[in-house]
């Protein structure tokens, strides 16, 4: 096994969460943020905290069992379990459904500029939330529950790979639609930076996907292959750096919210003045 120092795992945790939490309370304190993008981008944030919290939990929990204060058998520690694994596949849709969220708020930003707050308003936005809250809470309580059954195993493994499919071919429809509109109002100075604007958002949202493709995937990977070759010498191998694969996740708690403050000069201004007070 591929242990990671207690310090080190303690440490990226922490700063996940915190950071996130200072994005939250950004949002929070600045009315000029209070917009359906901010919001689904909070939305993501929350995320990003559970992913870290679920790894902080189960590290403690770890460390208490190899001490003796908790045994792995008992209906308590069953339910123990169950409960940090429907934080885990809360988190993971969470971010996945966010993602898509954004995505979307990003298309219609772009194509439907003119219309934009009629579509998207902040009521709709909430709602959309609520929504996805709503069926990722039902599904992470499903799935941790039934975890051992096939039928429950097969659509989770399905749904990531679906998903980030149907992202990735919105945002190339997005790109390649956007540059052929980009071409025909060339002349247009006034509207061509606002389209650059909302590329710019386009360009963001896609660093947001690669970043919680490459943090994201490998533990999903591992997930899989305890579940249908936990026997097999190459998958051992693989789950060997298990430890990794739960830091990545938290680094992707680290790295989402440095992409807001450093792409968002209004959430940056935020920070700023939340620190100097």
């Amino acid at each position: 096994q591929v242990v990671v120092p207690e310090e080190v795992f303690f440490t990226v945790a922490a700063a996940g969460i915190l950071e996130n939490l200072l994005i939250l309370i950004a949002v929070v304190r600045n009315k000029n943020l209070h917009l359906p993008m901010y919001f689904f981008i909070c939305s993501l944030a929350i995320s990003d905290m559970l992913g870290s919290l679920y790894k902080t939990l189960e590290n403690i929990f770890i460390i208490l069992c190899k001490m003796g204060y908790l045994t792995r058998r008992g209906d308590f520690e069953k339910k123990l379990d169950d409960a940090m694994d429907s934080m885990f596949i809360l988190s993971l849709l969470g971010s996945i459904f966010s993602l898509l969220a954004i995505a979307a708020d990003r298309y219609i930003t772009i194509f439907y500029a003119l219309r934009y707050h009629n579509i998207m308003t902040l009521r709709r936005a909430l709602v959309i939330l609520a929504i996805i809250w709503t069926f990722c809470g039902g599904s992470s309580i499903a799935i941790a529950l039934f975890s051992y059954e096939a039928a429950t195993v097969i659509p989770f493994t399905i749904l990531f790979p679906l998903m980030m499919f149907f992202i990735l071919c919105l945002y190339v429809h997005m790109f390649l639609l956007a540059r052929s509109h980009a071409k025909k109002i060339a002349s247009l100075p006034t509207h061509t930076a606002h389209q650059r604007t909302n590329m710019k958002g386009a360009i963001t949202l896609t660093i947001f996907l690669g970043v919680f493709l490459c943090c994201w995937a490998p533990f999903v990977l591992h997930i899989l292959l305890a579940r249908f070759c936990p026997h097999n010498p190459y998958c051992a191998c693989y789950m060997s750096i298990f430890h990794v694969n739960g830091t990545l996740i938290m680094c992707n708690a680290i790295i989402d919210p440095m992409i807001f403050a450093f792409r968002s000069p209004e959430l940056r201004s935020t920070l700023k003045k939340m620190f100097c007070c």
